[in-house]
């Protein structure tokens, strides 16, 4: 891919797009794009931001796509009635799928590193993009969210880095199949739980991932990649708790801002204390991960330890928006009931009231896991813990919506604990300001939609209009 091609992206907003058109600008192919939301007049920032780096934007109209030396880049789940891929079928411009785009890139590096799992990824990503780039190893980096060490005025939406060495680090997604795809030198598998497919095809996929591998690196604290490690004897395990695992976590101190704890290296029999700034066990499990990761890459543990401690997180994952009048406004990305369980299980180690707005991040997840939520909520709520939810995330097309927010509320509350289903985002955030004493914790919870972080920070605004503070 050393010619200029001209690629032009269906949805180039998206996390998954938006991340793989800077690291192909980068590389100086001429990139142009259109979005949905873009039309809608939503995150109007991000738009202004793709056209102060070059990228001309057009309406989601077909208008964009004229030429047939044009690349027209969109998700697979795009449909031929769009009329950006409508015109791509008229005009013959040749057709790639996000994954087959970025699987490209991917493997054609010297050293590819794919991180994969259904929870962490992101996060993951960061860490070790982090330990490189600290460590002077210049990776090129794909990830889906916004990794806050590399934010700069001039690089607001920082979810990609080009460098020099060869070293390809990227999130791999198995809820579209397309993991089976990539072909990684270090397979990063985090934990196998049930999202978007059922478990014998994700422990197909993932397994077939990690045997295309050089090098395997799996957690033994979850029991599906635990499984897997049986058929890898060779792989680099971790773990927080059990000394079998080649890196083990010991000494673990959560705290509100952070998570303390130490790790020891079977192999090399050496040991490292590691204070990271982003809270919970989970991110103390994300880190043991990127460490094993950068470890087959030449990286030793102390080098490791201390770039993360100058880790400084990952936007939307548990990002702390500000704090008035008493009350914690926090805004995360939990949509699965892994993710949404750990950020639960992080916030209530520490005294208050939980007051949760989740906005489910599509009608056929919230229909193939309303169970899976529904437990997950009971298990993870306290007595006095609130839930409020609008309509799940729909942003138009074919989709069976005959499961809603309602009925998982209801689920919820046979279950024992609070939810409402209040029908829209802004019902929501009323009723939040009606809710919020001092001592709690407001949680926005949600993916697929970047606004639940406006949502937030005016949430915050708001609060400090009502003390006067504003």
């Amino acid at each position: 891919m050393t010619e200029k091609n001209r690629y032009f992206f269906c949805g180039i907003g998206g996390s998954g797009m938006l991340p793989l058109a800077l690291i192909l600008l980068d590389q100086g192919h001429i990139i142009e794009g259109s979005d949905r939301s873009l039309d809608q007049g939503r995150t109007p920032a991000k738009f202004e931001y793709l056209r102060s780096r070059g990228i001309r934007l057009y309406p989601q109209d077909g208008s964009g796509v004229t030429s047939a030396e044009q690349v027209v880049v969109a998700s697979a789940a795009v449909e031929d009635t769009v009329p950006d891929i409508a015109a791509a079928l008229r005009v013959g411009a040749k057709r790639m799928s996000r994954a087959q785009m970025l699987s490209a890139l991917f493997n054609a590096a010297p050293t590819a590193i794919g991180v994969a799992g259904t929870s962490g990824k992101s996060t993951t990503t960061g860490m070790i993009a982090w330990i490189l780039h600290a460590t002077g190893k210049s990776p090129t980096v794909m990830n889906g969210a916004v990794m806050k060490n590399f934010q700069t005025p001039d690089a607001l939406f920082a979810s990609s880095l080009v460098g020099t060495s060869g070293i390809f680090v990227s999130e791999v997604d198995e809820s579209d199949g397309s993991i089976a795809g990539y072909t990684p030198r270090v397979a990063v598998i985090s934990n196998i739980s049930l999202d978007h497919k059922s478990m014998d095809e994700l422990r197909a996929l993932f397994g077939g991932f990690a045997s295309r591998a050089e090098t395997v690196v799996l957690n033994l604290d979850n029991d599906e990649t635990a499984r897997l490690a049986a058929s890898f004897p060779d792989a680099i395990t971790y773990s927080l708790s059990n000394p079998d695992a080649q890196l083990c976590a010991s000494r673990i101190f959560p705290g509100a801002d952070g998570i303390n704890f130490s790790v020891y290296d079977r192999k090399s029999h050496t040991e490292a204390d590691i204070r990271l700034k982003t809270p919970g066990r989970h991110n103390a499990s994300n880190a043991l991960a990127a460490i094993a990761a950068t470890m087959a890459c030449g990286i030793r543990l102390g080098e490791a330890a201390a770039a993360l401690g100058s880790f400084a997180g990952i936007s939307r994952r548990f990002d702390v928006i500000g704090t008035e009048g008493g009350v914690t406004v926090i805004d995360d990305f939990g949509h699965n009931p892994d993710k949404i369980a750990a950020t639960l299980r992080t916030v209530n180690q520490f005294p208050g009231r939980v007051l949760v707005m989740f906005q489910p991040h599509g009608f056929g997840p919230l229909r193939n896991m309303r169970r899976e939520f529904a437990e997950c909520f009971a298990e993870n709520l306290d007595a006095e813990d609130i839930l409020l939810m609008p309509e799940p995330a729909y942003f138009g097309g074919t989709v069976d919506r005959s499961v809603g927010s309602q009925d998982l509320a209801a689920d919820i509350k046979a279950l024992g604990r609070h939810a409402e289903a209040l029908g829209d985002r802004a019902a929501c955030g009323a009723r939040l300001l009606e809710l919020a004493e001092p001592g709690d914790r407001i949680l926005v919870m949600g993916a697929r939609d970047d606004t639940l972080t406006t949502f937030a920070q005016e949430l915050l605004s708001q609060l400090k209009a009502r003390a006067g503070t504003a």
